[in-house]
């Protein structure tokens, strides 16, 4: 099982779900084929939460020559 977080987009009068290109990778899916789709909202993110996306971002816009230079080793 692959999990993943998805924000739900607009469409006309529904709402869709998109697949990352990698979670359709790993399951070796293809457009039209039928996946087994398990729904639970998700917390709202706390301040804890948002303070520690806000420290990552600064280190990774700090170190991003290295970042990208690593990660195409």
């Amino acid at each position: 099982m692959i999990q993943s977080t998805q924000k739900l987009v607009k469409v006309g009068s529904s709402d869709m779900i998109t697949v990352p290109a990698h979670v359709k990778k790993q399951l070796n899916a293809k457009t039209g084929d039928e996946v087994k789709v398990t729904y639970e909202l998700v917390d709202e993110p706390t301040a804890h939460d948002i303070e520690v996306v806000a420290i990552a971002q600064k280190l990774i816009k700090r170190h991003k020559t290295a970042l990208k230079n690593l990660s195409q080793r």
